[in-house]
């Protein structure tokens, strides 16, 4: 498959007298329109966070005209099953730092008070009582979407949000095409967002951070200083 920049562009919002759209608002703070509040959803294990994850967040804030993004650390991936993972508390400790310098970004720590595995799908439903007016969309980028079948039930997940995928350095962007052959109708709900990507991965930062080198720039300075604080990834993992 051959990238494409097919993009589903909502219609504008907030767009003062001048005709300039406004800043996005702050997490806490409710959309003055009327309309549903459009909230981004960013899954993953933040082992550590890194500036891919903040990319990817603010590709979709940004092309999706998101009012926040929440990021989502899982407690227990049923995909890394065989790896041993840092600590649920440094990991939200890790993420929190991470999205402190963009008042779109929120957190919420609802997969890991949860017990049992992290299945999104559950995750999606309980966000959807939470926030029962809200408009959902599940950022991923393209090597999820790749991997879409190993994920519990998702076609019921494609009904309960919107998918919205990112570009991934050596994962091809899925064609409009395929989408309707995989999910029919549903193919409407996913958005192919256009733009650069960045060939960043935690298991590279935990690797480098286990041989000596620095990880300046991968990840946000305040993670980075929690890093060498508590000495995390000092001996190399797998996975």
């Amino acid at each position: 498959m051959t990238p494409v920049a097919t993009l589903a562009r909502p219609r504008s919002k907030r767009a003062p007298p001048g005709g300039r759209p406004s800043a996005r608002p702050r997490p806490d703070q409710a959309p003055v329109t009327g309309q549903p509040e459009r909230i981004g959803v960013l899954g993953g294990t933040f082992d550590p966070p890194h500036i891919g994850h903040l990319w990817l967040a603010t590709l979709g804030a940004d092309a999706l005209q998101l009012d926040r993004v929440l990021f989502m650390p899982a407690g227990q991936p049923p995909h890394k099953r065989g790896r041993k993972l840092t600590s649920a508390a440094d990991r939200l400790v890790m993420t929190r730092l991470a999205i402190a310098g963009d008042p779109t970004f929120g957190l919420s720590a609802i997969e890991m008070e949860r017990p049992g595995p992290s299945f999104t799908v559950d995750s999606v439903a309980e966000l959807l009582r939470l926030y029962a007016s809200a408009r959902l969309y599940l950022l991923m980028a393209a090597d999820s979407l790749a991997q879409i079948e190993s994920w519990r039930e998702p076609e019921r997940l494609l009904t309960l949000v919107e998918w919205a995928i990112g570009p991934r350095p050596g994962t091809a962007q899925a064609e409009r095409a395929d989408l309707v052959r995989r999910f029919g109708r549903g193919a409407s709900r996913i958005h192919l967002l256009d733009g650069p990507s960045l060939d960043v991965s935690a298991s590279e930062i935990r690797s480098r951070v286990a041989a000596g080198k620095s990880i300046r720039y991968l990840v946000p300075r305040a993670v980075e200083e929690l890093i060498v604080e508590r000495g995390l990834y000092r001996r190399a993992r797998q996975g």
